[in-house]
């Protein structure tokens, strides 16, 4: 009995000492006038270079869709109007900008005439703005100045002391030091003009001075060609003109597609490792314009033209990565004409995946491409990204006014 009652007499004392021990003050309540403060989780600091590409990316998602809904108030009409850079006309030159919702004009030797007689400088320039002022979205304004053989601007003597020399005569003369001088200079001198495209430089690889395109290339072999196309090519973005590389994938030793058709029966290796380089070269550059050429190149597709071939475009797409504006040689050329079902030519280089078509006919080209829409021959998915690409290099370029629509 004795044994029991100590040993309760220990569990009360236990009990007791329990319950009167000191609480622990190591989690105090909260009271109610008391806060909490969330534990934020740290953020990783940007660097410099990570901070201007967040701002880079936000600043052209914001124009990517504003040039989106710029495409999404466009009529099928102007939409299909942009894709055009024409020959400028004789007549209604600037009423025609705005019926057609023209995208460009390509000016010719006449251009720079007023009948016989050579425009002056501010004759000159007060037609160019006339031209500008009339479109809705800013007009290319093109013009062939390679130098040599092909110029029109410099042979006006009211606009240019000389006419424009060579890339092989600026070789001879200086080596690319004076190439990318005389560049420069011209692609200043050109858009104080208010041209903004040059269809150069040439890309077409030729070492023989009996080829056709021989005089208008460097007359170099193909890594010297890419090398200079890769220098000309930001010289004359950064002069103030928009290159054009030509005459893609590659003139080589073929006759002039201006009067007649050409075969090239050149194999798919010698594209690979020679014709091709500099327009990857002139790609990778930043070129903004691809032009295509009307030669049957039979490696890659031995029934069409180039300018009207899927199978071409996809190697310009694919194989060289460009994501520019592909645009048509002339389809006035007799080696096209044939090719075109009821005369719709444009239609084909269309859907054959160009972006824009340079024609003389386009009061006729233009009303083709349209009905072509309407009766479901061509997707209007495709005119829509092609636009999209022109408006993309004019807002970036020309500066598409932001109250625009």
């Amino acid at each position: 009995m004795k044994r029991i009652l100590a040993a309760m007499l220990a569990a009360l004392t236990v009990f007791s000492t329990a319950g009167c021990a000191k609480p622990d003050n190591s989690t105090k309540p909260v009271t109610p006038d008391q806060t909490v403060e969330p534990v934020v989780p740290s953020v990783p600091q940007l660097t410099p270079e990570e901070q201007a590409e967040q701002e880079r990316l936000a600043v052209e998602q914001a124009r990517e869709k504003r040039l989106q809904t710029l495409l999404d108030s466009m009529t099928l009409e102007e939409k299909v109007g942009q894709l055009f850079f024409v020959r400028c006309p004789t007549e209604n030159a600037v009423e025609d900008i705005s019926t057609y919702h023209l995208g460009g004009y390509l000016l010719f030797g006449r251009d720079y005439k007023d009948g016989d007689s050579w425009l002056t400088w501010e004759q000159f320039i007060q037609k160019i703005e006339s031209y500008q002022d009339a479109a809705a979205i800013p007009l290319f304004i093109g013009s062939d100045e390679e130098g040599g053989t092909v110029t029109r601007a410099s042979r006006n003597p009211n606009l240019f002391s000389e006419t424009f020399k060579s890339p092989q005569k600026l070789n001879y003369i200086g080596g690319i030091e004076e190439i990318l001088r005389d560049t420069d200079t011209r692609s200043r001198e050109l858009r104080a003009l208010g041209i903004n495209v040059n269809f150069a430089p040439v890309c077409d690889v030729s070492t023989d001075p009996k080829d056709f395109i021989y005089d208008r290339t460097l007359g170099q072999d193909a890594n010297m060609t890419a090398d200079y196309v890769r220098l000309v090519v930001p010289a004359m973005t950064e002069g103030g003109t928009l290159p054009v590389l030509k005459h893609f994938p590659g003139y080589g030793n073929n006759v002039d597609t201006h009067t007649g058709i050409a075969v090239d029966q050149r194999p798919m290796e010698t594209f690979e490792n020679s014709e091709l380089l500099p327009f990857k070269a002139g790609i990778e550059a930043g070129a903004p314009f691809v032009l295509v050429s009307h030669n049957i190149v039979t490696c890659m597709d031995a029934d069409l033209p180039a300018s009207l071939s899927p199978a071409v475009h996809r190697v310009l797409r694919e194989a060289c990565g460009f994501e520019g504006i592909a645009i048509t040689d002339d389809l006035a050329m007799d080696a096209v004409q044939a090719y075109a079902k009821d005369g719709a030519v444009a239609v084909m280089a269309l859907q054959a995946g160009n972006d824009m078509v340079v024609t003389t006919d386009y009061r006729t080209q233009i009303p083709a491409v349209i009905a072509a829409v309407q009766d479901g021959t061509l997707d209007e998915s495709v005119i829509d990204n092609a636009c999209l690409r022109v408006l993309r290099c004019k807002d970036t370029f020309l500066r598409i006014p932001e109250n625009n629509p």
